[in-house]
């Protein structure tokens, strides 16, 4: 049975440093928070979560861009590390830890991560368009970085003051 956790928000200091390396591969533990994460990431219908997300600071990032279509597209990457970039695209993104708000993010059109499966076996994998934005955003959160930091000073400001209003009327 998977448990469901709850997503944190920013500014969670969690959200905002680096995760530590997973060093401990093949176990029962950690094969239940990827399931954990994938069930959180489902019911939150995400496409992408990392473990910080859940308050857990580890390196450990669940994907699936399949959405409604059948069958899954399950990827889990640990430690990962993007190797390789190309291109440009600019799309709509948002975040779990940030409901509510989206806003257009410039990121490389196809990225080649490395990255350790659960069993501590180092593999590769490439994606483009929404797999590449992806891996370039779940990273980003194993690294203390939020899609707000690609925003301009002034977009990221005026979604930092909606926050901080939410957070005061003790809607967030």
């Amino acid at each position: 049975m998977s448990k469901i956790y709850t997503i944190v928000k920013f500014p969670e200091p969690v959200l905002l440093a680096p995760a530590a390396e997973v060093t401990v591969f093949g176990t029962d533990k950690l094969r239940q928070l990827i399931e954990d994460m994938f069930a959180t990431m489902y019911a939150a219908r995400g496409v992408g979560l990392a473990a910080p997300q859940i308050g857990i600071a580890r390196r450990i990032t669940v994907i699936d861009c399949a959405l409604d279509e059948q069958p899954p597209e399950r990827l889990v990457l640990i430690n990962p590390e993007i190797i390789a970039t190309e291109g440009e695209q600019t799309g709509e993104e948002g975040c779990l830890s940030v409901p509510g708000f989206r806003a257009e993010v410039t990121r490389a059109m196809r990225a080649t991560v490395r990255a350790q499966d659960a069993e501590g076996q180092w593999f590769e994998r490439s994606g483009t368009e929404l797999l590449a934005r992806a891996f370039q955003h779940e990273i980003d959160h194993l690294n203390g970085k939020l899609f707000l930091s690609h925003l301009s000073a002034l977009k990221r400001d005026v979604i930092k003051r909606k926050i901080r209003k939410l957070q005061k009327d003790g809607e967030w």
